[in-house]
């Protein structure tokens, strides 16, 4: 299996993994084709497939934020089972992402994800790859050592209706195990920085922002 790097709409393998989104992912959740031009262009936005035999299987997307050294994982595909394609994707991702930080002279201290909380949300509109079930991905994530946030979470729908995205968790994964809370202002100022391509923000989002500035704190739960 190949770990290639998308850097342009250009790419033959960026459509197969742009169809591979749609058949795993709501509609909401799927940037429009078009708009990838540009964040596949940023150097700080790292576009992997897994690629097998000519055929995108997987993907991830991630970024590194070098003043706050920490990561955010977009997403996570798995397109086939019995492929062991999320370890080959999380130990590429994770190797990549220790250079980024050694590079910047710290190890890194930890990286965000959004999970999907089946036990919020009775039924999701994801594809029939059985690793790709929100509960098999849950799990999964907890064992990578996620925690959850201890907020109510929202945020903006991709379609960039205003609309608010519910039935996700924020989650961090700290490198060291000892961690059990961040900084509210780093959470702050991180979904602010993240989702600032998105201008129409629906009021939950706000208000969930300006509760984080009003805490010194998040804790960080089981997952």
């Amino acid at each position: 299996m190949e770990y290639h790097r998308i850097t342009s709409i250009q790419d033959p393998l960026f459509f197969k993994m742009h169809e591979l989104m749609k058949e795993v992912f709501p509609k909401e959740e799927v940037l429009d084709y078009e708009l990838w031009k540009e964040p596949l262009e940023d150097p700080d936005i790292r576009v992997f497939v897994a690629v097998l035999n000519g055929q995108v299987v997987g993907a991830t997307e991630y970024r590194y934020y070098k003043d706050w050294n920490i990561a955010m994982t977009d997403f996570t595909i798995i397109g086939q089972p019995g492929l062991s394609i999320g370890r080959f994707l999380a130990q590429n991702r994770s190797a990549d992402l220790q250079i980024l930080a050694r590079e910047n002279g710290k190890e890194l201290f930890g990286m965000f994800a959004e999970i999907y909380d089946p036990y919020q949300v009775s039924h999701y509109e994801f594809g029939t790859v059985k690793p790709m079930d929100p509960f098999v991905r849950r799990e999964v994530l907890s064992h990578l050592g996620y925690k959850r946030l201890d907020l109510a979470y929202v945020h903006p729908s991709w379609n960039n209706d205003g609309e608010a995205v519910k039935g996700l968790d924020l989650c961090f994964m700290p490198s060291n195990d000892s961690v059990y809370e961040l900084p509210s202002q780093l959470v702050a100022d991180f979904l602010t920085t993240y989702y600032t391509v998105l201008p129409n923000k629906p009021a939950e989002w706000l208000e969930m922002i300006k509760r984080l500035s009003e805490k010194e704190t998040v804790h960080l739960l089981p997952l």
